[in-house]
């Protein structure tokens, strides 16, 4: 896969308007509540239309999958949307980091050098998942390379956009930020486990 060197971060994607994946992503159908129906029988301002539709994307991925509709959609104002053309890197090792993302279609490969400076595939993401937490809590360089291998819809969410939620919505915040260790805790398992098959092969 050649890899787009000209650009890198954000810049080498394509920012989406929500209101015009209506055919891709359609709104939620099913609501939790007699209250959120009825609102939705009365015309909704875009932005409204906007964050619904981001919320019913956002529900499917793993790591809002213990989060209430409600708390979804308040996440989803503070979520943009991009596109990426294979061969797109959303970030390089190194780099400063200030977002992560939620891979919503398509397909993205993890690369790492190793320390002969060879690049390395280490993991391919797929649709649901999520990458890039890691700079939301310690924003330290990025520790690989992130590349579209196919064309793929990302949820972004910014380090700035998180600190926003944290002053906004303080619970919420927290309970964001504990899904994210529970997922770093999972891959730390998941990698150390692989490590201590290699060392006793």
């Amino acid at each position: 896969m050649a890899l787009n060197n000209n650009k890198t971060s954000l810049e080498s994607l394509e920012l989406l308007e929500p209101e015009s994946l209506k055919a891709e992503f359609p709104e939620r159908r099913q609501q939790p509540s007699g209250a959120v129906q009825e609102r939705r029988q009365h015309i909704q301002k875009p932005s409204e239309v906007a964050t619904a539709r981001i919320a019913a994307m956002l529900e499917k991925a793993q790591m809002f999958k213990d989060f209430e509709w409600a708390q979804i959609e308040i996440l989803s104002g503070y979520i943009e949307l991009y596109r990426a053309a294979p061969g797109a890197v959303l970030f390089r090792e190194g780099d400063k980091g200030d977002f992560m993302c939620i891979v919503l279609q398509g397909k993205l490969e993890i690369h790492k050098e190793n320390n002969q400076h060879v690049d390395k595939t280490v993991t391919t993401v797929f649709a649901g998942r999520s990458l890039g937490e890691m700079t939301i809590v310690d924003g330290e360089p990025r520790s690989a390379t992130a590349v579209a291998i196919e064309p793929s819809m990302l949820a972004v969410l910014t380090q700035e956009n998180f600190l926003q939620i944290m002053r906004d919505r303080p619970a919420l915040s927290a309970k964001l930020l504990l899904k994210i260790a529970q997922l770093l805790s999972q891959r730390l398992r998941l990698t150390s486990g692989i490590l201590v098959d290699y060392l006793e092969s």
